[in-house]
């Protein structure tokens, strides 16, 4: 069997990247009719059209779909290993970042992430955007970093993935609310005023769920989109807000907080990347700073909820 040409690999990631011949030519400085019969030749090695017509344009096969992650990790370990080794220079080291969190991520863990990537490289400056749901395509076309959040169903399969912590939700009042004294029982909190906060506005959960099992059902007066926004309600009435517990510990300064209860699922806070930037030494340094930063923070606030509790 004659050996494949590896050349083609280059050709087949920006074609897949792409998804046009023209724009793929261009970016390979070729000829459209070039990289027509660059098309033709994969076509032929992989026994599949990789990209067909619909409409105007092209959409890749299933089998396109599953080439293109690892065909762009090939190209790029092909291109790390016949490039110079580099140590990583953080005082040198000149980037932006963008990172996908919610509201209270930013709130809760930023400033101290802040302060330790600005210590160790004050040329790289932290972007935060605003995260409306858990689609990875934003991972995917590189247009976010580093994204934080709970791996749902919708998370891409390629994604890389770690744990930063475990959370659990908890009830918070403002002090001198009725909850802030007493035990909570069940029917206590049933009885109250909620906050519900769901990106999509959803008015019910697993809080819900495990109410029901008691015959209970709370009574949800606003929905808002995020838990800071939550507390500053609470603080200011009323309102009870069940948020998780080290997501947001320093957003509840100065209120009252109790553990649920009722039972609920715990969740883990994970980071989440792209493949294509496992290797790369800055963005593994900056996974070390948001790993760090998350472990020290969670581990304090733990220890003040205890006591708090107590």
């Amino acid at each position: 069997m004659s050996k494949p040409d590896l050349n083609l690999l280059v050709t087949l990631d920006v074609l897949l990247a792409e998804g046009s011949v023209a724009r793929a030519a261009r970016k390979l400085r070729l000829s459209p009719s070039a990289m027509s019969r660059a098309l033709a030749r994969l076509r032929e090695t992989t026994g599949d059209p990789l990209l067909v017509r619909a409409g105007r344009g092209l959409v890749p096969t299933p089998r396109a779909l599953e080439l293109r992650e690892r065909v762009g990790q090939l190209v790029q370990d092909a291109e790390a290993a016949l490039s110079p080794a580099s140590t990583l220079n953080l005082k040198q080291l000149v980037r932006t970042f963008t990172l996908r969190t919610s509201e209270g991520f930013v709130e809760n863990f930023g400033p101290n992430l802040i302060a330790r990537v600005s210590a160790e490289a004050p040329g790289v400056r932290l972007r935060f955007v605003q995260k409306p749901d858990k689609d990875s395509a934003s991972l995917r076309d590189g247009t976010v970093d580093l994204e934080t959040g709970v791996v749902g169903k919708t998370t891409g399969p390629e994604v890389r993935a770690q744990g930063l912590f475990r959370d659990r939700f908890i009830g918070v009042v403002r002090v001198g609310h009725a909850l802030s004294q007493g035990e909570i029982t069940p029917a206590r909190y049933a009885a109250g005023r909620h906050i519900g906060v769901s990106r999509r506005g959803l008015d019910k959960g697993s809080i819900d769920e495990a109410l029901k099992s008691f015959g209970l059902e709370r009574e949800i007066v606003t929905i808002v989109g995020g838990f800071s926004t939550a507390l500053a309600l609470a603080r200011a009435s009323d309102l009870i807000a069940s948020v998780p517990e080290r997501h947001t510990g320093n957003l509840r300064a100065g209120m009252h907080s109790f553990p649920l209860p009722v039972s609920t699922p715990k969740v883990t806070v994970s980071m989440l990347w792209h493949p294509r930037l496992d290797a790369d030494p800055a963005h593994r340094w900056l996974r070390g700073c948001v790993r760090d930063v998350c472990a020290e923070q969670s581990t304090d606030s733990s220890t003040r909820g205890r006591a708090a509790e107590g």
